[in-house]
C-alpha cells in the first residue's frame, strides 16, 4: 500500500506516510487515512521521506487535510521531502501555511 498511517498511543499525532509517487490516483486512500482522527489540539504529521514524485492534485489533497486539521485546531508537520518535492511545495508556499522540515 502506497499511503500508511499510525496514531500515537495518547491519539494525538497522526502519522500519514506517501511512498512512492504522490498523486490522483491516491485521493481515496489518502483521505480515508485521516477521515476518522477527530483529537483536537493534535498533531498531523505528513512523512514524505519515501515519496519520489507528487504533482498539483497532491498539493489540493494536501490542502483538504489541512482544512481538516483546522477544524480540529490540530498542526500539520510536512517533513522529509526531496528535494523536487520541497520545490513544489516552496513554489506552492505551503511553507507559508504548515511546517515544513
Amino acid at each position: 500500500m502506497t499511503v500508511t498511517r499510525l496514531i500515537s498511543d495518547n491519539n494525538k499525532k497522526l502519522t500519514i506516510t506517501i511512498q512512492d509517487k504522490f498523486d490522483f490516483s491516491l485521493y481515496q486512500s489518502f483521505r480515508d487515512s485521516y477521515s476518522d482522527f477527530d483529537s483536537p489540539n493534535g498533531q498531523i504529521v505528513l512523512d514524505l521521506h519515501k515519496t519520489s514524485y507528487m504533482d498539483s492534485s497532491a498539493l489540493g489533497m494536501i490542502l483538504l487535510l489541512k482544512e481538516h486539521a483546522d477544524k480540529l485546531a490540530s498542526k500539520i508537520v510536512i517533513t522529509g521531502p526531496n528535494p523536487a518535492v520541497l520545490q513544489i511545495l516552496e513554489i506552492a508556499q505551503f511553507q507559508k501555511m504548515m511546517t515544513i522540515e
